[in-house]
């Protein structure tokens, strides 16, 4: 049976589109890459969201889980079912505002090579004021296409991880050190300015300094 990538295309899912340090053999399962639960942890300490969210590539819910831990009520989504309780499989990018329960705010880790499409189809069925947050690859800053994406929907914050986090090639967390530094970029839809950008450090002696 041939896969079909989140657009459509008759190709291996998830196709790498130039956006990926991973080689086709090292490529998790359908891009999937499960955020660490200290990333999730460090977004609560510096924004408030919905009661309600969304979490529409919840994997094996590590996000999931922590904001539950934190009194939030979230609908569960995943094109594949990997298990976490809830989950409902279905094609977020194929998601209507008719779908979503309530008005969440939306929180997730995308898989990469499709994570501009995430971002704005995420704002697109957004009310007005919902927030957006994402793990991304710092280099989600780059190329033209994401610059275009970025004039329609500018982030508000922006918040670099100082130190490198592992995230979880199919849903299991290595102790190697990460070669890849990620951010949290979050969105506020009706945004119209520019980017915040803050930093995330986990090393509590460098945390006691001022950076800058």
């Amino acid at each position: 049976m041939v896969n079909k990538d989140w657009t459509g295309n008759s190709t291996s899912v998830y196709a790498n589109l130039a956006a990926s340090n991973h080689s086709e053999e090292d490529r998790a399962d359908k891009d999937y890459y499960a955020t660490p639960p200290m990333a999730v942890e460090e977004l609560l300490k510096r924004e408030e969201f919905n009661h309600y969210i969304l979490e529409p590539a919840v994997g094996g819910g590590h996000i999931a889980d922590v904001l539950t831990k934190h009194g939030h009520v979230v609908q569960a989504m995943d094109i594949v079912n990997r298990g976490y309780d809830g989950t409902e499989v279905r094609d977020f990018l194929t998601t209507t505002k008719d779908d979503l329960k309530f008005s969440p705010d939306i929180i997730t880790n995308p898989p990469y090579a499709i994570s501009d499409l995430f971002v704005e189809h995420a704002l697109d069925i957004s009310m007005d004021s919902v927030k957006v947050a994402m793990l991304l690859k710092i280099q989600f800053l780059e190329t033209k296409k994401r610059y275009d994406l970025f004039k329609k929907y500018p982030p508000k914050k922006i918040y670099v991880f100082v130190n490198r986090i592992n995230c979880g090639k199919n849903g299991e967390f290595g102790t190697e050190s990460s070669a890849v530094c990620y951010a949290w970029f979050v969105w506020e839809k009706g945004y119209d300015g520019l980017p915040q950008i803050d930093w995330i450090c986990s090393d509590p002696i460098r945390k006691a300094k001022r950076l800058f």
